[in-house]
């Protein structure tokens, strides 16, 4: 008689989870340095993938040169995007006798506004801005220090991305071929699956997302040289590249362009400029993003937001970044894997594309 298989208890199953997830989340802040540029990486090698096979294949360049060679295409783009930015500041900068003379009447403005509406008289409020720029200047070589630091360690991060894309890049056929050998050859079929689904939806998703980043620039550009705003490229830009970053990244290109703005314009115009910049969001969120990023893995917005959050608190700036494509991962694992089903459904929703076999059950 065979022996039957023992169970462990509810509590002790949830328990040994946690512990795991608990673990899990002390390595990834751990090794945040590491893993932050490898994950980084590892989607802009999946990006450059099909530009690296076909420098291999159709101009038979060597598998290391097809590497780097899409790698230098890479960075010359952001180059150049990053060149048209700092042109725009550079102008900006130029007029800043002007936005600090707007600045100061902006303040003379308010302080007024103040005095009347809270009766706080101006040598109290000059006595407030006398002593706070004490503090500051008292901590200026920290900041001046800390900046520096910040920016070596940016510059830093960026090269350990490079390296390990193009790393990734000259290695795949082996990565491939130790992950199937990993999860066994009669599983190879799974891992063969998952592995191109993961290519095909990640490049689907940047490609996506740099496309709509794209449009809504160039409509933001289009609107706010038509209202008659004085940096509308500048603006634009700001607009289109805090779109990429999802929920948060619209409050950040609205605060931004309100103040440019309101520094080299009046009021009325940073009205017109917020109630662009909202319009253009709602516009961008409910028919640019479904159209050109929505893919065949649709999360919903609940775990797509906790995501967002989470990634802040984990890994900051990038962690936000980062958030949606890893969970986009882990819906294409766990889609395929049957004891994970259900996790899978959790990510996706209850919508038309999230084709899971659920029980029929009741909910009210």
């Amino acid at each position: 008689m065979p022996a039957k298989k023992l169970i462990a208890p509810f509590y002790e199953r949830l328990a040994l989870t946690l512990i795991g997830f608990l673990a899990l989340g002390y390595l990834i802040i751990v090794g945040k340095d590491i893993l932050d540029p490898l994950i980084f990486g590892f989607i802009f090698a999946i990006l450059l993938l099909p530009v690296s096979n076909f420098l291999e294949k159709k101009l038979r360049l060597p598998r290391s040169m097809s590497s780097l060679v899409s790698i230098l295409l890479m960075v010359a783009l952001v180059g150049s995007i990053l060149y048209l930015v700092g042109s725009q500041i550079s102008n900006l900068a130029n007029d800043w006798p002007m936005l600090k003379n707007q600045v100061i009447q902006s303040l003379h403005d308010l302080q007024e506004w103040i005095q009347s509406a809270i009766h706080i008289n101006a040598s109290s409020q000059l006595k407030y801005v006398n002593d706070a720029s004490k503090k500051i200047m008292a901590s200026g070589t920290d900041v001046v220090g800390t900046t520096f630091g910040a920016i070596s360690s940016l510059m830093i991060f960026y090269v350990f991305i490079l390296i390990f894309t193009f790393f990734i890049l000259l290695y795949r056929r082996l990565l491939l071929r130790f992950i199937i050998w990993v999860f066994r050859d009669e599983n190879s079929h799974v891992v063969m699956d998952i592995v191109e689904n993961i290519q095909s939806i990640l490049r689907q998703y940047i490609l996506g997302l740099l496309l709509e980043m794209a449009i809504v620039a160039s409509v933001a550009i289009t609107i706010f040289w038509w209202i008659g705003i004085k940096y509308a490229v500048l603006l634009g830009i700001i607009v289109g590249l805090f779109n990429i970053i999802p929920y948060i990244g619209i409050f950040t290109a609205l605060l931004l362009s309100a103040i440019i703005t309101f520094a080299t314009g009046n009021i009325g115009k940073t009205i017109t400029v917020i109630v662009s910049v909202i319009s253009i969001h709602a516009v961008d969120a409910n028919f640019l993003l479904p159209t050109i990023v929505g893919s065949k893995v649709r999360l919903n917005a609940l775990i797509s937001f906790i995501g967002i959050i989470v990634g802040e608190m984990v890994w900051g700036l990038s962690g936000m970044f980062l958030s949606i494509p890893v969970i986009a991962i882990f819906k294409i694992i766990f889609d395929r894997i049957e004891s994970l089903k259900p996790w899978g459904y959790l990510l996706g929703g209850d919508n038309e594309d999230n084709k899971v076999a659920v029980p029929k059950i009741e909910v009210e």
